[in-house]
Parts: structure tokens; sequence; C-alpha cells
């Protein structure tokens, strides 16, 4: 074989191999590029999302507010007439009845003037005695007089004389007896200050808070001091602060419920009674009064707890639900005569009671994607009914099982997809 020589003196290099290898890899890797590119514009690779699978679950659109209970009857105690509070008979969290002795205040003054207003209208009862048979001599005088007048055996003089005694007499004895009408009042007012002097309770209830000490001098001159204060615990007022912004999805007759601190979560429920229409603002921030009652059987509720208080905008049970995070919202629309085009598993919203034709259930569209059965991602539209800060219900477009995409495995994926169809709230989760 003959091998040329080179004027160096050197063999040269056999470059065609490598020249054939880079012609035939350029087009390989164009077909590849492509094909990955063809692929990202197909919704790229499955693998590159996050999928939610649809179930079932209950669903609720909710105002929230804090607030705290109070008893709905309760009663101040406190002290009618003046002096030393001498025995408190009960202590806080007692049981009483109606009628019951609480506590007792010195009563020597008021013991007192009872005797002496007895004794006056002791007197003035004999005096009356004494005045009755002055009037029935005079009476007696007076027949006589007119009985000797009429054969003219007696001087007029005399006539009138018996006459005059006769109506002093009579005038007499209603002085007395106004009197004692006077006194019989003031006995009665002194007896009424010697009986407040024992305070009894005016209701059957729980004694939640005493603010009198034993031993201390009660003077009712000025105010009327406060001993202690009996409350029915056996259901409970919450009373909850709304801000003007939330206070227009509230009406009465509305459902709600509440949860409490070391509760555990468990739910009490209850109906919207009433708002109030003066607010209050604090901060400059105005606040509506919301109060609705709730049974207290077992008195687990006490004073002042404080209360997370959810008011119930709409509700659904067991419905076909979804991450709000998962789709993006087209239009709105009333559900009208729309229910027969809804799938079988889908179940409407409950409309809140208390609610008019106004507040009918309203659906929305809405797009997602959706893992099909050939593995592909593909964009759907669906219709979604109650909505909250995390989930929404699907009304129809969407069955049981259903996967849809909820997020990417990474933020390279989102680029390589160019954004597509995918909302962009996935990467950021719910936005309201």
């Amino acid at each position: 074989m003959n091998t040329t020589i080179s004027r160096s003196g050197k063999t040269p290099t056999r470059r065609w191999p490598r020249r054939a290898l880079i012609t035939l890899v350029i087009p390989v890797l164009a077909i590849v590029g492509w094909q990955a590119q063809s692929r990202l514009k197909n919704d790229g690779p499955v693998g590159n999302y996050l999928f939610t699978t649809v179930q079932r679950a209950d669903i609720e659109d909710v105002v929230t507010a804090t607030g705290t209970l109070q008893p709905r009857e309760y009663v101040d105690v406190g002290a009618q007439v003046s002096g030393q509070l001498q025995k408190i008979h009960v202590k806080v969290g007692s049981q009483v009845q109606e009628g019951d002795l609480l506590a007792e205040i010195d009563s020597t003054v008021y013991l007192s003037r009872v005797d002496a207003s007895r004794a006056q209208l002791r007197n003035q009862r004999a005096q009356l005695k004494e005045r009755e048979a002055q009037l029935d001599l005079a009476q007696i005088q007076f027949r006589r007089q007119t009985a000797l007048m009429a054969e003219d055996a007696t001087a007029e003089e005399s006539l009138q004389t018996a006459e005059a005694a006769l109506k002093s007499a009579k005038a007499s004895l209603e002085s007395l007896r106004a009197q004692i009408e006077q006194t019989e009042s003031s006995l009665r007012g002194d007896e009424a200050n010697l009986q407040y002097a024992r305070v009894l309770s005016p209701m059957a209830g729980t004694v939640v808070s005493i603010s009198a000490r034993q031993g201390q001098t009660l003077n009712t001159n000025q105010q009327a001091p406060i001993i202690l204060r009996i409350a029915d615990l056996s259901v409970m007022t919450v009373r909850t602060q709304v801000s003007e912004a939330d206070v227009g999805r509230l009406r009465p007759g509305m459902q709600t419920y509440f949860t409490t601190l070391g509760g555990q979560n468990k739910r009490w429920y209850g109906t919207l009674d009433q708002i109030e229409p003066t607010p209050t603002t604090t901060n400059n921030v105005v606040l509506y009064n919301a109060l609705f009652d709730v049974p207290n059987p077992n008195e687990r509720l006490m004073t002042d707890m404080t209360a997370q208080v959810f008011f119930v905008i709409a509700e659904a049970k067991d419905a076909l639900q979804i991450p709000m995070g998962a789709m993006q919202q087209n239009r709105a629309s009333r559900t009208g005569n729309r229910g027969n085009e809804r799938s079988a598993d889908a179940r409407p919203s409950q409309r809140p009671s208390g609610s008019s034709s106004d507040d009918a259930p309203r659906t929305r569209q809405a797009t997602v994607k959706v893992l099909e059965a050939n593995g592909k991602v593909a964009e759907r539209a669906i219709e979604i009914g109650v909505t909250n800060r995390i989930a929404a219900q699907v009304v129809s477009g969407l069955t049981e099982g259903d996967k849809v995409v909820s997020g990417f495995t990474n933020s390279e994926a989102q680029q390589g997809n160019g954004g597509g169809n995918v909302p962009r709230r996935m990467m950021g989760g719910p936005r309201l």
C-alpha cells in the first residue's frame, strides 16, 4: 500500500469519518428538538403537572367575624337601702331560685322606723275611736235640739250650737282618718325598706359575679350599688361585630355557627336574629353588631367567651369540588332553567334560609385542564356554583374521580409551556 508522504515527512490524518459523523448527528438533533418543541406546544409532558382529584365534600361561602358571649337574660342585683352589708349567702357559680336570700344589710335603723310607725298608728287608731264617740254624741245632741225646736221648747241658738258641734265632730274624724292613712303609707314604706335589707333573688339562674364585699357600707343616696349578677345560662347571646364591607351580605334568619377557643372545633349553631342599625367606630373602622342566640343546655358556654363566628351565605352538601387555584373564571350567569343541563352527579348549592328570589344561587363559567383517558391534558369548560377562598363547587363539566391540573412540578415546566392555556394562578394558589 502506497502512502503519500508530505513535504514535512509526516503522515496526514484521515478527516472524513468525523465529518460524516457530524453530518449524521445534526439532523438527528434537529428531529429530537422539533419533537420536544411539539410536545411542549401540546401542553407539555404530563409529569410537569400536579393533579388534584375531583371529590365530594361540603362547601360553604361564609362571612367571618369575632364576637363575645353574653347571657340572653341576666340582672344586676343592687342594694335598695343604705347600710352595712352584713352577710352574703351565695358565691360565684351558685344556683339560685326566684325569692332565694342572697345577702343581708344591717336593718337596725329600718326596724326602729317600722316600730315607731306602728306605735304612731296604734295611737291614731285609739284617737279615732274617741272621735267616733264624740261624733255620736254630737249627733244625739243635734237630734234632741231639733225635736225641742219643733215643739218650740228650746232656743234657736242652742240648735245652731248643736249643729255646729256635729259638723266639727265629722271634720275632726275625717282629719284623723287621713292622718291614719298617711301613717299607714309611711309604715308600708318602712316595712318595704326593712324587707329590702334582705336581698332576694329576682329570677332563677346562676350567680356569675359578686362585686360587693361582706362588711362593705352601701350608700344608695347617690346611686344603686351593685352587689352581684344573676344570669340564665341556658341560652346565650352572641354579639358579633361585622365590618361595613360584609354587613350587606347578612340578613336576619340566615344560618350561623361559631367556635370557641379550646372548644376542639365544636360548632355551635344558631340563626341570625338582628343587625343593629347604629354602628360603632373603632380606629376608623365602622362595625355593626349582629346578634343571635344559641342554646346552652350543658352550660359549657360561659360569659365573655370569644367566638369565631361564621355567617353562612351559601352552602352545598356532598358536592363535587375542586381547588380555586385549578381554574380561571370566565363569566357569571344565573342558573335559571339550566338545571336540566347539569350532570347527574352535580348537586346545586342550597339556598340559605330567609333568602329572597333575588338571592337565587348563581353559577359561573370557568376553564380547567383535565387529564383525559388517553393520558393527555386538555382544557375543559365547567360550571361552578358555591365558592370560597379554598374550593369551588362543580355544577357540571366534571365527574367524581376526574383529575384536574392544580399546579406545576417546578417553574421550568411553566416556562417550557410558554404560559399555554394554564391559568397563571395555578402557581400562586387561590386568589379572590
